[in-house]
């Protein structure tokens, strides 16, 4: 029973006690008098009724206002003092009763939080005995997570049902880059844990590899596994698979608990190829034609040396404009060829000393020039593709020798901001800025190595520049090599890294487990995937006008808030900000100024939390902006919703508030910047996952548990 029920009884009850004794001893006197006796009394009680009334109804008012304090102090204070101590135990070991109320409770609640230190004493000596077992395991994992999170090619590993559990950053970044639907608004891709791997790739190249190695462990040959797969925008990726073989060893089926995908976009290596081919083609071809007609020139230069000389030149014209044609097309042909390799070299991170060790050993062995340093910054880091440049770097030592003959080259390294200056400098006659340009701008060669670039391909291909400098003073000049200096990727993997306090966890090898069974209202509350969101709005009257400014949300998969797949959209209202509520959201009109609108964004949030129950605290509010979009937008959310709020209250009916804030104190969780729709989603997140343990306690296990339970809430009443 109710503790209102309870009350209500215990009000009848007095009311009974009150009353009922008297009316009891009344109508036994009643009855044992006799009719002159009756009338008697009777006269006497009708004058003085309303008195005794009134004395009566006064009492029971002071009974009840009495019962009322005692039963707030004793029984609601006790039933808060219970929820507490449930907080203690589950969701916050940290939080404490407050001794308040009557004496007795205090002491109760002095002596639940006294024995509740005691308790965390234990849990703090249980707890490191555990973190000391599972240390290497926890090493061992960790290495593995690092290591993955390396590689420089893209690793994504799936369990049997194409779920994605595992995914390095170069997954990560590389799908990103593809992603050509609505997602890219927010600037993702549809990769995370517990994700279908066949949103990205197609399922029947994928279980025809998987057929292809279930066919090579049967037959006792490396279990291994290639196909090219086209993107939705029109990517081209090379694929290979590896089983993930179970521990028994066992060879079949049985054996693959999941498989190990490595991706790579050949894209751009094909278009190269297919280039190059072209060039090939139209060379051979354009020079067929042109070969002929000299070969007929000539032959008849040959077979008639008499011929008048009228006809004779006319054959040799024909010798020299076919020459000249074939010149031109080799001519294109090599240009267009150079651009090619131009844009098939890598520039990596290097040490610059590293390229001037390299130039330094190619220009002493090969021109015997001697080479010294000076200002070699040691710790300068530059992006460059090694080989061009060191190339590039001999060229003009050998053009320096050919034409100045210096005694020694010297090389100086130094940087500016974000530039690395790399110095060839010599001592002698200067030059010429006509002679520069000129060695700046010709075919490389050096003895019988040649390069179909110029130094200026070579500079073009870094995005730097090369100029010439004279030192006066000393009566030296350098050639200076602008080179970019090598630094992190500036993108949000840094931001997420930080949010996450330390490295992104793109594993989950629990999801081994994970069975695709789409939203199932009667699994547990622990197995589903979610999406946790946010709205900041220009107002909080959806009805009347109110547009979103910002969705914010990110996934739970496998009981874990996944810091690091997050949706983050700042959204255009196209309507102006109200000056009240920008303090408490902190957008302003020039964040919002060049944002998608609310028809671009909408889409890509809807493919962000497809197929996921969606979390909100006092979701009615939130879903009530989404669900008036319907109409423009045609995307309609018809997943199930849960409610922080609700759960709240279902949890803690006798807690007097279930703001976000005192929730969030109350389970002792921390938020990093409040009215941020991400940071509120996140928060909001881990206020779920706490909720989740304290509903268990209840009874309610399932989604539909919870949604009923929450329906029955007063605070489900609210409409928007």
């Amino acid at each position: 029973m109710k503790a209102k029920h309870r009350f209500s009884l215990a009000v009848v009850i007095l009311g009974l006690l009150m009353t009922g004794p008297f009316v009891v001893t009344s109508l036994l006197v009643w009855l044992d008098m006799k009719e002159a006796e009756r009338s008697l009394l009777t006269g006497l009680l009708m004058s003085r009724l309303p008195v005794g009334t009134m004395m009566t109804l006064f009492g029971f008012v002071i009974g009840v206002a009495v019962l009322h304090k005692l039963f707030k102090q004793y029984v609601e204070g006790l039933l808060r003092m219970a929820e507490t101590l449930r907080l203690m135990l589950g969701a916050n070991r940290n939080f404490r009763v407050a001794p308040e109320g009557p004496p007795e409770v205090q002491q109760l609640a002095q002596a639940a939080n006294d024995l509740a230190q005691q308790r965390d004493v234990l849990m703090d000596d249980v707890d490191a005995q555990i973190a000391t077992a599972k240390a290497s395991v926890e090493e061992e994992k960790n290495r593995l997570a690092a290591l993955m999170s390396e590689l420089a090619q893209a690793v994504v590993v799936c369990n049997l049902d194409g779920r994605i559990l595992l995914y390095n950053n170069r997954a990560r970044l590389q799908f990103k880059a593809l992603s050509q639907g609505p997602t890219s608004v927010a600037g993702g891709a549809l990769i995370g844990l517990g994700r279908s791997i066949f949103s990205i790739l197609e399922k029947n190249q994928v279980e025809h590899a998987r057929e292809v190695i279930r066919q090579r462990l049967t037959a006792g040959k490396t279990a291994i596994a290639n196909f090219v797969t086209t993107t939705r925008g029109g990517q081209l990726l090379r694929v290979q698979m590896v089983p993930v073989l179970s521990a028994a060893g066992e060879e079949g089926e049985a054996a693959m608990s999941g498989y190990v995908l490595t991706v790579e976009n050949i894209t751009r290596s094909i278009e190269l190829e297919a280039r190059r081919d072209q060039v090939l083609h139209s060379l051979t071809e354009g020079s067929r034609a042109a070969i002929g007609n000299i070969r007929a020139a000539v032959a008849n230069l040959i077979d008639y040396p008499d011929m008048e000389p009228e006809l004779r030149e006319r054959f040799v014209k024909v010798v020299d404009d076919e020459a000249a044609k074939m010149s031109r097309s080799l001519d294109q042909t090599m240009n267009e060829f150079s651009d090619s390799m131009k844009t098939r070299w890598p520039l990596e991170d290097i040490l610059g000393i590293d390229i001037v060790a390299a130039a330094q050993r190619r220009i002493e062995d090969k021109l015997k020039l001697p080479i010294k340093t000076e200002g070699l910054d040691d710790a300068l880091w530059v992006k460059a593709d090694s080989f061009s440049l060191v190339f590039a770097l001999l060229f003009l030592a050998s053009r320096l020798q050919d034409h100045y003959d210096p005694r020694e080259l010297r090389f100086r390294l130094s940087s500016n901001g974000r530039l690395a200056y790399l110095d060839l400098i010599w001592a002698g006659q200067a030059m010429s800025s006509e002679t520069f340009y000129t060695w700046e701008m010709e075919t490389m060669h050096v003895g019988g190595e040649t390069s179909p670039l110029s130094v200026r391909d070579v500079i073009d291909r870094h995005g730097g520049e090369i100029w010439y400098e004279r030192e006066k003073a000393a009566h030296r000049a350098f050639f200076r090599f602008v080179l970019p200096v090598a630094t992190p990727e500036l993108d949000n993997e840094q931001e997420e890294r930080t949010r996450g306090k330390g490295r992104p966890e793109y594993y989950d090898f629990d999801l081994f487990k994970f069975e695709d069974k789409s939203i199932d209202l009667d699994r547990k509350l622990s197995e589903l995937t979610y999406t946790v969101f946010d709205t900041e709005t220009t107002g909080l009257e959806p009805s009347k006008g109110d547009e979103i400014i910002q969705i914010g949300a990110a996934r739970i998969v496998n009981n874990r808030l996944l810091r690091q797949e997050t949706f983050n959209q700042i959204v255009d209202p196209e309507i102006p900000l109200k000056p009240e509520s920008i303090p408490i959201h902190g957008i302003t009109e020039d964040m919002v100024r060049g944002q998608p609108n609310i028809d671009a964004v909408l889409p890509a949030f809807h493919e962000f939390c497809e197929d996921t129950v969606l979390i909100a605290h006092n979701a009615a509010f939130d879903m009530r902006f989404l669900q008036l979009k319907e109409e423009r937008t045609g995307i309609r959310f018809t997943q199930p919703v849960l409610d922080t709020l609700l759960l709240s209250a279902v949890v803690h009916p006798n807690q007097e508030s279930h703001k976000l804030d005192v929730i969030l104190e109350r389970l002792g969780v921390t938020i990093g910047t409040r009215h941020n729709a991400l940071e509120d989603a996140l928060a909001t997140g881990e206020v779920f996952l706490k909720l989740v343990k304290l509903l268990e306690e209840k009874g309610i296990v399932t989604v539909r548990q919870a949604l009923e339970a929450a329906e029955k809430t007063y605070f489900a009443r609210v409409k928007y």
